[in-house]
């Protein structure tokens, strides 16, 4: 048997309770015997770090205050480097921080779960006037990553973006073992962090629409729509929970009637695939989505929810009555979503081909460092030599 590898976990942006980091990939690498380090802004956010590996604290990357993170991450990155066997990067602002890392060890393999240019288009932060440019220069750190490190990706339709063939794990969930409740027929959920481009306002009015059945938002909100958002909630519009741990948010989702992703008709949106809208299918929930390419796909495909039109909140209250007085038929869309979770998409299954990735992408590199050089590469070796250069 192998010896465990020495992984180090790196993000500047996302929460450290980020699910697919904090509650996928990391127990997965801890039970399959390897030695864990996570380096995340635990005090930027309040969090701890988990159990079974070791914790190191980093800076947070926000809005245009991005550079001093990436400065502490690489001073962390150079110097770990050097006596660990892989870094996972998170962020594509990391990038920055291996780029050219001096006598560097380490195999970095870049977890590839957002369509980093179209992003750039949605944050507030960025100018509209830089923002083809910055654009532009995520494209151009992508190809730079692609032939220099090694890349895993999270959704089977950002290959396009590459010119290689690079492993996927897709962004599935630990399905529980255990039956889901039936569908209740007072509370719809939304689960996961809200802004306007990810239906924030719409949830506000779908619940001022459908008063006999309250809406109940998980999550915490970004200051596009915060204030908004508490103000619902201080008028008892909607049931804002706020922030909560993964495995608290997730029993939330029990005998709820459905759970809702009204995303916005945004680029970064096409190709990647809403994790709330697997976690509603894992707990037996009928799904209620906006028709961004890849929710719409798969709730059409599973038959377990109704895809409703772009900024139409009125089709999606339509659906929420009907399935409020429909119990065969909520019962039904969140059983069949349910089978099709617990067959196709379920991290039980995948978090061995995540484990197995970084494995691979660990002996690929120590093997293409031990390949002799061609006679075609010595002989440029030595013209480059005399040449000076």
């Amino acid at each position: 048997m192998a010896p465990p590898l020495r992984i180090l976990v790196a993000t500047v942006v996302h929460d450290p309770e980020d699910a697919r980091i904090r509650h996928r990939q990391l127990p997965a690498l801890v039970d399959a015997g390897h030695d864990v380090a996570y380096a995340a802004p635990f005090k930027a956010f309040d969090r701890t770090p988990p159990e079974g590996v070791w914790g190191i604290d980093l800076p947070r990357a926000k809005g245009k205050r991005r550079l001093s993170a990436v400065r502490a991450a690489r001073t962390l990155l150079s110097a770990m480097s050097r006596t660990v066997d892989v870094i996972l990067i998170h962020d594509p602002d990391l990038l920055l921080a291996v780029l050219a890392l001096p006598w560097r060890k380490a195999t970095v393999v870049w977890d590839v779960h957002e369509d980093t240019a179209s992003a750039l288009h949605m944050r507030d932060w960025a100018p509209p006037k830089l923002r083809p440019i910055l654009s532009a220069g995520a494209v151009a750190a992508e190809q730079y990553a692609e032939f220099n490190f090694r890349l895993l990706l999270a959704e089977h339709g950002y290959r396009d973006r590459f010119t290689r063939i690079h492993p996927v794990v897709p962004n599935s969930v630990r399905v529980p073992a255990e039956e889901p409740l039936e569908p209740g027929g007072d509370r719809v959920v939304y689960l996961g962090k809200v802004t306007r481009p990810r239906g924030g306002a719409e949830l506000i009015e779908l619940a001022r629409r459908v008063p006999e059945v309250t809406v109940e938002v998980i999550g915490p909100a970004e200051r596009d729509i915060e204030d908004e958002l508490r103000a619902a909630a201080d008028e008892g519009i909607v049931d804002w929970r706020g922030f909560m741990p993964n495995d608290l948010a997730l029993r939330r989702l029990r005998g709820a009637l459905a759970g809702v992703s009204l995303l916005h008709d945004e680029p970064n949106y096409t190709n990647s695939q809403p994790t709330k809208v697997i976690e509603y299918m894992a707990h037996g929930l009928p799904v209620i989505t906006t028709p961004n390419w890849a929710p719409k796909e798969l709730v059409e495909h599973a038959e377990c929810g109704a895809v409703v039109p772009f900024d139409d909140v009125e089709a999606a209250a339509e659906v929420v009555r009907d399935w409020a007085a429909d119990r065969d038929k909520r019962a039904g869309l969140g059983r069949t979503g349910y089978d099709y979770a617990k067959a196709h998409l379920d991290w039980n299954s995948d978090a061995h081909d995540f484990v197995r990735a970084l494995e691979d992408a660990r002996m690929l590199d120590l093997a293409k460092r031990r390949r002799p050089q061609s006679t075609v590469e010595r002989v440029l070796g030595r013209r480059r030599g005399r040449s000076g250069a």
